[in-house]
This record gives C-alpha cells, sequence and structure tokens, in this order.
C-alpha cells in the first residue's frame, strides 16, 4: 500500500486505506445486497420494540404518543426509529463509521440562523445520533421519501424521482467531498436558496417569499408576540397544552430545581459564553409536548429576559436518552446523553446554536438548545410541490454531514460510479415503506383491541 493511498479517519483516529478501504468494504455488504429486507430476521415485533421505550418516558404522554404514531404510516414512521434501528441491524453493513443523524427522515432537514444569522439548509434532528454506518441514514432517509410521497398522493413516478435524487445527489456530493482538504469540507455549508433550484422561476420566488416570511415570524421577537402574555405586570408563556415548571412543588424545590437546572447548563457551556447567558434572568417555564418521535419525552421551555429589557430568549431542555442505535453497536462514549447529542450536532452542522449544552437534572440527562431562532421546519405540503428538489438537497446536506466525521474517500469507493449502490438503496426503502404499513396497522390494530392505549389529548 502507497504513502498516497493511506489516510486517517477522522471519527476513530485509525489510519485506514481510503478509496480501496471502501471497495473491500463490499466484500462484507455487497451493495446490491443492501436491498434485501427480510423481515423473519427480526427478533420481536415491531410493537414490542415500540413499548420497550416506555421506560423511560413520561407514563402520562404515552397514550398521546400511541394516537399520534396511529394517524398514518408516515407519522408511525417517524415515531419508530427504534423499530427501524433493529431492522437495519439485521443485515450486513459496509463498516464504513461516520457520525450517523440517526433518525434522517426527510423532514428532519429544515432551514436555520449561523450565529451570522445566514441562512443555512442542514440535518436538524440528532437525539438518536451515534457513530455508525453510513449507509443506515441513507437508508432512512429513502424510505421515508417513499411514505411521505404517498402521505402526500404524489404517485409512484415523484416518488422514485425524489428518492432517486436524494441517492444520487448524495453520491455526487460525497465524490466531491473526497477530492477537497479536510478544513474545505468543515467550512462548507449549503445556504437556503439550496432546495429551491431547479425550479421555475416563479415557483422559486414564491417558495423564497415563503422562507422569508417564516424567517421573520420565527426570531425571538416574532416568537414572543405568538406566546407571550402579560398579567399583573408579568411576562408568562402561553402554550396548550403545557405544564408549569413549578406546579405542584414547594417554594424550596422550586428554588433548588431552577439552581440545579442553570448550574449543571453553565458547566458545560464556554466560559465566554457563560458571561452572555448571565446578563438573562428566567421570567417564565412551561411544560411542553413535542413533535411525533419524542412525545413522552420531557421538554421545558424557559422565557429569558435580557438585563436590557429588550431582548427575550426562548431556551428549550428537551430529554435525552441512549440512541436507538447503542443496542447494535455499543454504548455512546458520553454518559451523558444530553452531551452525546449535541456533540454530535456539532460534528453534523456546518454551524450550531450558539447556546448548546447539556445537564442532568434528577437522574434525567437534557440537552438545551434555543428555541425556534429562525429554525424553519418544512411540513409534508410545504415540500410536495417540489419534492425531488427537496430531497437532493438533503442528499446533499447528509453527504456533508458524513464527510466532515466520516472518509469521503471510502465511501465514494464503495459507492463505486455504477448503478449498483442506488438500485440497492432504492429496492431496500420500497421494501421497508412497504414494511411500515405493515407496521402501522399493528399498531392500530393494537388500539382497537385495548393492548395498547391511545389518547389524542394530554394532561
Amino acid at each position: 500500500m502507497t504513502s498516497e493511498s493511506v489516510v486517517r479517519d477522522r471519527s476513530s483516529g485509525t489510519v485506514t486505506a481510503d478509496a480501496s478501504d471502501g471497495r473491500r468494504a463490499r466484500r462484507q455488504a455487497p451493495r446490491r445486497a443492501a436491498g434485501i429486507w427480510d423481515p423473519s430476521r427480526r427478533q420481536m415485533r415491531a410493537l414490542d420494540r415500540l413499548r420497550a421505550q416506555e421506560a423511560v418516558r413520561d407514563p402520562e404522554l404515552l397514550p398521546l404518543r400511541y394516537a399520534r404514531m396511529a394517524a398514518s404510516p408516515w407519522t408511525y414512521l417517524r415515531g419508530a426509529a427504534a423499530v427501524m434501528a433493529a431492522d437495519l441491524a439485521t443485515a450486513p453493513h459496509s463498516g464504513l463509521t461516520v457520525q450517523m443523524c440517526g433518525d434522517a427522515h426527510i423532514l428532519n432537514f429544515g432551514l436555520w440562523a449561523s450565529p451570522e444569522r445566514q441562512l443555512l439548509f442542514d440535518a436538524r434532528d440528532f437525539d438518536e445520533t451515534l457513530p455508525g454506518p453510513f449507509e443506515w441514514d441513507l437508508k432512512r432517509l429513502t424510505t421515508s421519501i417513499y411514505v411521505l410521497a404517498a402521505a402526500e398522493h404524489l404517485g409512484n413516478r415523484c416518488a422514485e424521482d425524489a428518492a432517486t435524487a436524494a441517492v444520487e445527489t448524495y453520491s455526487q456530493a460525497m465524490r466531491k467531498y473526497a477530492g477537497l482538504g479536510e478544513l474545505d469540507i468543515w467550512y462548507d455549508r449549503i445556504t437556503s436558496d439550496v432546495p429551491l433550484r431547479g425550479l421555475t422561476s416563479e415557483f422559486a420566488e414564491a417558495a423564497a417569499r415563503t422562507v422569508e416570511k417564516q424567517a421573520r415570524k420565527r426570531t425571538h421577537h416574532g416568537t414572543a408576540r405568538q406566546l407571550v402574555s402579560e398579567e399583573g405586570g408579568r411576562r408568562h408563556i402561553s402554550l396548550d397544552p403545557m405544564k408549569r415548571l413549578d406546579e405542584g412543588m414547594t417554594l424550596d424545590q422550586r428554588v433548588q430545581g431552577y439552581e440545579e437546572f442553570y448550574d449543571t447548563y453553565l458547566t458545560s457551556i464556554s466560559p465566554h459564553l457563560r458571561r452572555l447567558v448571565h446578563r438573562f434572568r428566567r421570567v417564565d417555564s412551561v411544560r411542553q409536548i413535542i413533535g411525533v418521535g419524542s412525545v413522552g419525552m420531557r421538554v421545558w421551555l424557559h422565557l429569558l429576559e435580557g438585563d436590557s429589557g429588550r431582548q427575550p430568549v426562548f431556551s428549550q431542555a428537551k430529554q435525552a436518552t441512549a440512541s436507538v442505535y447503542e443496542e447494535f453497536l455499543g454504548p455512546s462514549e458520553f454518559t451523558n446523553h444530553g452531551e452525546r447529542v449535541i456533540v454530535g450536532q456539532r460534528l453534523m452542522q456546518s454551524a450550531s446554536d450558539i447556546f448548546l449544552g447539556h445537564m442532568r437534572v434528577h437522574g434525567h440527562d437534557y440537552y438545551v438548545r434555543q428555541f425556534r431562532d429562525m429554525k424553519i421546519i418544512p411540513s409534508g405540503q410545504q415540500i410536495a410541490g417540489y419534492l425531488p428538489q427537496f430531497a437532493a438537497a438533503c442528499g446533499h446536506a447528509l453527504a456533508k454531514s458524513h464527510a466532515r466525521s466520516g472518509d469521503p474517500a471510502a465511501i465514494t469507493g464503495y459507492i463505486g460510479r455504477g448503478p449498483a449502490f442506488r438500485h440497492g438503496i432504492l429496492q431496500y426503502a420500497r421494501a421497508y415503506a412497504a414494511q411500515t404499513r405493515t407496521d402501522h396497522t399493528e399498531l392500530r390494530t393494537a388500539i382497537t383491541s385495548n393492548e395498547v392505549r391511545a389518547a389524542e389529548r394530554a394532561w
């Protein structure tokens, strides 16, 4: 092996071959074999996988979680990352390790502002992040495209075009990153116009206006206008449904809880940021219910106000538990799962929230981030009109994220230039989209038979 063919693996620090390493990985995980999905390899029912997560979630919210997942195969897929993780682990994988998003479905990509206030396009959800094989993220992304296209009644042709665009753009972008230096990869950014490329000018302009409008509404001031009320001279958060942080607590418990919250968070951020955080005081705190897969996790929203009186800031603390992939890939190197999440986020994103931090309160791990702060999260209906273009942008963003932590030359060597890799990924995605529909039906049957309790409201 020549010295030119040897590189240092960015994620583990070990020395590995580059493109030739990827070609050798095909022996243990042939690219066309990646298309095989065999449900007989499951060690337990999908429903039992879901129920195994109940122990780490708030039992009050479990009926709401199941109700949201039962709404459609699309909402089921969003809540069933644990099921898909177990299913991915039933077959050989490439062994080419990256920092996985872990839940790279198509609506877990979106826009948010860098610290310089530039809107960037990137992966946005990292609750399940963990080092693992690159193709697992790509399989979840393409599966989600087929499921979402069916939910939006877009037809098989649109689904095929979008899924193909995601895989091909991922492969092309990874090939580009394989030819770049480390800093060039690290500094690369995907701007907000990328998901709109290839559209007619009229459609692109309308979409750009929507993005600009949403970005203005989702600033801290815009969020305050939507969520803050004033009563008796005191501001408080208005959400439905919600619980106040101090509900049912004595004064001593409230003081202890607040002190524990801030002290543990402050130790996780850089000293220069502590100076900034100390300029804000907490005005109000409420418990939130968010998403589909996150229902049952403990999530707190805090309204902070700066000493100037002119700068409201919303800080969100979200419970973090073990990644669903740890059972199959080994435990995280981090003892606090909040830290696991924010380190994974910083590895994958070109620019991250400056307030990211972690804590452990009352035995639960949390990560902390700004709430909204120009974050634009698309809906299926919003991207239905340009799904292939949006899917291509997601493939590009995923490749960028993987190239930051993995070996793009090795991944490119594994993918190759022929159609084998694309065919394998798309075949798997079609089969697993069908499996998702079957699993969704199983959940609905369990609800009908009262094996699982579902409710539309909480609190």
